[in-house]
């Protein structure tokens, strides 16, 4: 063997595992862009799933996880809601409370996330969250009934985080509670809809503050906005300018992007959007600087 021969063979193993790392995203990417546009059948939920996955990634370094178990769990928890693309749009959509029967439909979606996820190469990092992030503490939570350590501690935090964020968020029947009264009903609830350590380190992080840039966020430093005319959220993407054009995905309403001393406001023009301008607005950019912070948390998958 030559003196080159050595440095070759290692070129092309480096190489080798470059080419496998780019595939570990572009699967990641998949993944991420198909929650993304399920949470877009929502109009009410915009940034949910960001806001899933912040929370979960500090609150996993809070109790202990490695910076790449945490990268993991925050990658689950975006994908956690990715079942619900077999609810009916209105079920899913419904401005009012659903009856027995629609919340029936509503608790298949752990299963069927699990199910889209049934041999797919990054199944095991997040299967266990996706499956189970609505089971509790007392048993009561669904599909499965678990209870206690039956339930994997990734799906009692993700849960947790999913909780707070959907008692934070406006709904069409209500509006989102402060931040304060909603670590107040976790607290109540400890031991039985949540996990009792995790939650009360997740109280304290709350109290302390940690999650103030989070809620009512879509993106780090981007505040949600609401339709005027009939009130669910306007997600602005990183990629917004001035003068860029959006519509509101339940009304139609056509609002444009202004300049403003709070930063980028979502002004309405009167008219009603066009049909590209009503399109989910995918955020690439958010995307990618997900796929690029989650990298560490694939390797080996």
């Amino acid at each position: 063997m030559t003196t080159s021969e050595p440095q070759a063979l290692s070129d092309e193993v480096q190489g080798l595992r470059q080419e496998l790392a780019t595939q570990r995203q572009a699967l990641l990417a998949s993944l991420l862009v198909s929650a993304w546009m399920v949470e877009a059948r929502d109009p009410y939920t915009g940034g949910h799933l960001w806001r899933v996955a912040r929370m979960a990634h500090a609150l996993a370094l809070e109790s202990g996880s490695t910076p790449r178990e945490a990268s993991r769990i925050a990658m689950a928890g975006f994908l956690h809601d990715l079942g619900k693309v077999g609810i009916p749009d209105a079920i899913l959509r419904k401005p009012g409370r659903l009856t027995d029967e629609e919340f029936a439909v509503i608790k298949t979606h752990p299963r069927v996330g699990a199910r889209m996820l049934s041999g797919h190469p990054m199944a095991e990092l997040v299967v266990g969250v996706i499956h189970h992030h609505h089971e509790m503490p007392n048993g009561r939570g669904y599909p499965m009934g678990l209870a206690g350590e039956e339930i994997p501690r990734d799906a009692r935090l993700v849960g947790l985080c999913d909780a707070f964020d959907a008692m934070t968020s406006t709904r069409p029947y209500r509006a989102g509670m402060p931040i304060a009264k909603a670590l107040d009903i976790i607290e109540s609830e400890l031991g039985k809809q949540f996990d009792l350590a995790l939650g009360t380190t997740f109280l304290r992080m709350g109290r302390d503050g940690a999650f103030d840039g989070i809620v009512g966020h879509s993106d780090d430093g981007i505040p949600l906005q609401h339709c005027p005319v009939c009130g669910p959220t306007l997600v602005r993407t990183r990629s917004a300018r001035a003068g860029h054009h959006l519509g509101c995905p339940a009304c139609t309403a056509r609002f444009t992007w202004t300049d403003a001393e709070q930063g980028l406001q979502a002004l309405p023009t009167g008219t009603y959007a066009e049909a590209e301008e009503l399109e989910p607005a995918l955020d690439r950019a958010q995307i990618e600087a997900l796929v690029l912070d989650w990298a560490d948390a694939m390797v080996g998958s």
